[in-house]
Parts: C-alpha cells; structure tokens; sequence
C-alpha cells in the first residue's frame, strides 16, 4: 500500500510539473494588445505620417554605464515603460520611463532606467559575440533575434531571457536553409533582423536581406519570412517572403528589412526597409504587407500593399532598425514609434522618433478592408 501511495504521489509531481512548463510555455503565446488599422495606420493609406516628436536618446543608463547601439525597441503600455536593445557584442537592454508623459506634453525628455545584462542559462555573462536586432515582450519574457557571421562561433539565433533576471531561458535554432553551410543560409551579418508578435501569439521573423541560395525574382532582390508557433518544442517554419528592392540593392545600397510590426489585424505587418548609398546616405521607407495563411514554395514573393518614404514624411535621416506601438494620443491615435542605431559612434546620436498616422479630410476609417 505505501509503494502504491508513492507511485501515486511521484504521478502527480510529474502531471504538476508538467503542467507548470506548460502554463510558462502558454505565457508566450498570450495575445499582444495591438492596435486596430484604424487607430493605426494613415487614413486614407496616401495621407502618410506625422512627425511628432523626434528626442535625442542618453549615452549613460541610470547606473552611469555607457550604451548605445540601440536596434529594436519594445513598449510596455501596462506600465509605461520602453525597453532598448542593444546590439552590442555584451548584449543587454535599457529601460526607459517617461514616455506617455512626454507624448501628452507634461515633460521634456525621457528618464534611462537601468541596464539589463543579458545572462546564459548558467548566470554568467554571454559570450562576446552577441548581435542582438529584433525584441519582442510577452509578460516577464523577452524574445530576441540576433545576426551572425556564417560561423559556429557566430551563428544567428532566436532566444528567450527571462526579462528579470536577463537570463537565457531557451534557445530555437534557425530553418535549416537559414543556416550556414556551403551555398546556403544568411549572409554575414544579413539577419534576422526584424521580429514582431502577431495577434494569434505567432512570432514573426525576417531576413535582413536574401539568402546566399535566392536568385532575385523578376530582377527583384527579395527576402525570406519565418513563423514560429510557441509551444513546449517550437520550431520555425518558413512563410513566403517579400520583395525589398531592385536586384543587387541588398549588396550596392546595404538595402534590408530592419524591422517588422504586427497590426491588429491576423495577416497585416508593416514593414521597415532602411538603405545607404554614398553620396544620397540613408534612406528609410515603410511598407504594409499582407501575408500569406501558409507557406507555397511556388508563390511569387509577397507585393506591399502601400509604401511610405518616411524620410519625405520628415524623418530625420539616420540609421533606423527598430519600431514599436506607442501609448494612445487624446485623440484617439496610435503612434508609431522608431529607434535609430548610432553605431557606437560618439559623434553620432541615437534617436527616437514618434510618428502620428495622419487623417485626411476624405478618412473613412470604419472601411479598412485588405
């Protein structure tokens, strides 16, 4: 009777424990609190964005700790609270406070929180070949996609750390043909770069620009989309792509998906091209996309259903890689918030800019339809 009894009290450990890893696994598939088209995007598409604030980010986080490097941002509406990644080689994000205050006029500028180290499952620091590029935030979570060099030393990778603690809570290896092998996977230091949660829990990920293996597609350089269903044993599976610009811009003009961004809608994502060419410089244009349900190896690469050129629209010019949904404006809007990249340099800045979709006069909002 004992031996029965304890077999039955080890059952219901394993069931509980079980059930615990599946509860933290549920976690990531929560549902992100994404705008509707209608608060989001321009009305009509053509009316374009408005820039409302553009502020200068710190060089110092709250422990005195010099940062920069920004690549993906990340808001908490919850708390009012942006985080940073950077992409340095450390690997670690900055809170940020003040925002929703400085959007509504009542301050200035914007107050750098502490700095989070980012941690191996052991609690150590990170190997010094980190290349963080895109966040994504799911309740004490953060999901980061980093880029590598088509080494093993340097490989990309998809990850979640405990946003806590900063420390290493799983790895998800890449698509077999996105990884390094004679002929095949990212280029050096090409992506992912862009990363996004959609409304359904899926996370959304993008090369930077095409694989060694993409020919361009009707002279058109183009490149690859990721999905990945969170769940106990997740495993990226390929969902089209999207054309990002003439064939041979990826290579001539650093031309490359720097970012994505899920809209309240299950198939809608805006997407961030950013470019540099001497002597124009950067060049940064916003693209919405309608994806694909599943992935056809025959389909064509995916066609923008409107483009912007931000920079027209009164972006500053600078090296943009990150984008966020905002807090809501007193009217209503929801503004669209982008992060530049300041390459360590001391003569350059860092920048976030919160851009405002316009209303034109013919808006008809209600008759959003893709």
């Amino acid at each position: 009777m004992t031996m029965v009894v304890a077999v039955a009290v080890a059952v219901a450990v394993v069931m509980m424990f079980q059930s615990t890893l599946a509860s933290r696994d549920m976690m990531v598939s929560a549902l992100p609190a994404l705008p509707s088209s209608a608060q989001a995007l321009p009305c009509p598409l053509s009316a374009g964005w408005e820039l409302i604030e553009n502020v200068e980010l710190f060089h110092k986080a709250l422990d005195g700790d010099p940062v920069g490097g920004f690549s993906a941002v990340a808001y908490q509406r919850d708390q009012d609270r942006l985080w940073l990644l950077s992409d340095a080689t450390s690997g670690y994000l900055v809170s940020v406070e003040g925002l929703g205050r400085l959007i509504k006029a009542e301050q200035s500028s914007l107050q750098a929180g502490r700095r989070l180290l980012l941690l191996d499952q052991r609690g150590s620091p990170l190997p010094m070949n980190f290349d963080g590029e895109g966040l994504v935030l799911v309740g004490d979570q953060a999901w980061i996609v980093s880029e590598g060099r088509r080494s093993h030393e340097r490989r990309a990778r998809l990850q979640r750390f405990n946003l806590s603690d900063g420390r290493l809570e799983r790895n998800v290896p890449m698509l077999q043909a996105w990884q390094e092998a004679e002929g095949q996977g990212l280029a050096s230091n090409k992506g992912p770069e862009a990363l996004t949660q959609m409304p359904n829990g899926d996370l959304l990920m993008a090369a930077e620009a095409p694989l060694i293996q993409d020919r361009a597609h009707r002279g058109r350089d183009w490149v690859r989309f990721a999905r990945l269903r969170p769940g106990s044993d997740p495993r990226p599976e390929p969902l089209g792509g999207v054309e990002i610009g003439p064939e041979g811009a990826a290579a001539r003009k650093k031309l490359g998906l720097t970012e994505l961004l899920a809209v309240g809608n299950d198939s809608l994502v805006l997407a961030l091209m950013r470019s540099f060419a001497f002597p124009l410089g950067w060049s940064a244009h916003l693209r919405i996309l309608q994806l694909p349900q599943v992935d056809s190896a025959s389909a064509p690469p995916i066609q923008p259903l409107h483009s912007w050129d931000l920079l027209a629209d009164g972006l500053p010019a600078a090296n943009w890689e990150g984008m966020t949904w905002g807090p809501a404006m007193s009217d209503g809007r929801i503004p669209l918030l982008l992060v530049s990249d300041d390459g360590f340099n001391p003569l350059k800045s860092s920048w976030l800019s919160v851009l405002a979709p316009r209303r034109g006069p013919d808006c008809e909002p209600d008759r959003f339809s893709f």
